[in-house]
């Protein structure tokens, strides 16, 4: 197998990886979990290449032609993203330096991704009407098998060692008991915020609340935060429904924006699920938490839970009137 029919499936494989992997940001519910077990899948599916990769990449480093460095650099980034993947899946490893291992991860699969686009491009292996074929059809069934095997494999290990990562959540999240742990993070290019509480504004409907107003009200959630950095919490949430505060607003979806410009839309019917949280745990947020005021959005990933809530409108656009992940 080894040569350009294992060069298609590497292909493939990684592009499969980066879609499921991208798909798995967006599961908040188990309802989802199908997309991790396919992203593992997929992943265990470029380690059975393996044994084939190596003999073209052998054969290639004989030649010493143009784009052996590319090659290398390819290779080892793949084996790192791989052993990111490996070490959260163990919980083995929790961070290397500021870095979470599942940033480490997700940048070396952009990374990997991005090499291999080259890698292809400089050494394309084209497709053939033979190659949709009963026999590759056969290989690609027992490739997927092999994968699939050694998925379970692995999972089998993580649970009978009683490794960490034998309690990780079905989006492969670590938990975080205390909220104090909570770390402070940001999505791509925002900066923690420090709001003055007793002098904060919400802008909702265009009435200014203040955040006592917000505390006052009594509502308590409890609810999982699930950071795509890696970690989730489940804790006790308290401030103001949302439907409280919209009562009879009319329109498709609420949108609800962040001091710092970044927002997100909700369905407006969702307005009694959202939640204006002023208190975590019987604790006022912190402001690397999203303090004084920052939107929990039950079953959703961490990236729905805007922090530093400036302002809540409602229009008539419907809610997938966005982009699946914020681009800032």
């Amino acid at each position: 197998m080894a040569g350009r029919h294992t060069n298609l499936a590497l292909l493939w494989a990684t592009i499969l990886a980066l879609v499921t992997g991208g798909a798995a940001f967006t599961v908040g519910t188990s309802g989802g979990r199908w997309v991790i077990v396919a992203h593992g899948v997929v992943a265990l599916a470029i380690i059975v290449l393996a044994p084939w990769k190596t003999v073209i990449a052998r054969r290639g480093i004989r030649r010493r032609g143009p784009g052996r460095g590319l090659s290398v650099g390819l290779t080892v980034v793949t084996l790192l993203a791989l052993v990111t993947g490996v070490a959260l899946v163990t919980g083995s490893v929790n961070s290397i330096g500021p870095f979470t291992i599942m940033q480490l991860h997700v940048a070396l699969g952009l990374l990997t991704v991005s090499l291999t686009v080259i890698h292809t491009l400089q050494r394309p292996a084209a497709h053939r009407a033979t190659d949709l074929s009963k026999r590759n059809a056969l290989r690609v069934g027992a490739l997927l098998t092999a994968a699939g095997g050694l998925w379970l494999t692995v999972e089998s290990l993580v649970h009978f060692t009683g490794a960490r990562g034998s309690e990780r959540r079905f989006t492969g999240s670590h938990e975080i008991v205390d909220a104090e742990d909570v770390p402070f993070t940001q999505w791509i290019n925002d900066t923690v915020q420090h709001l003055d509480p007793e002098t904060h504004r919400i802008s909702i409907l265009g009435t200014d609340h203040s955040v006592v107003e917000l505390a006052m009200t009594g509502d308590v959630i409890e609810a999982t935060l699930d950071c795509t950095g890696g970690w989730y919490t489940t804790q006790e949430w308290a401030g103001t429904r949302l439907d409280r505060l919209l009562g009879s607003a009319q329109g498709q979806s609420v949108v609800v924006r962040s001091v710092t410009g970044y927002w997100r839309r909700f369905p407006l019917a969702q307005a009694p699920l959202l939640l204006l949280a002023t208190h975590v745990a019987g604790s006022l947020l912190r402001d690397g938490n999203g303090g004084p005021v920052r939107l929990v959005a039950p079953d959703r990933r961490g990236y729905w839970w805007v922090k530093w809530v400036a302002a809540i409108d409602v229009d008539d656009r419907p809610s997938w009137w966005q982009p699946p992940l914020p681009t800032a």
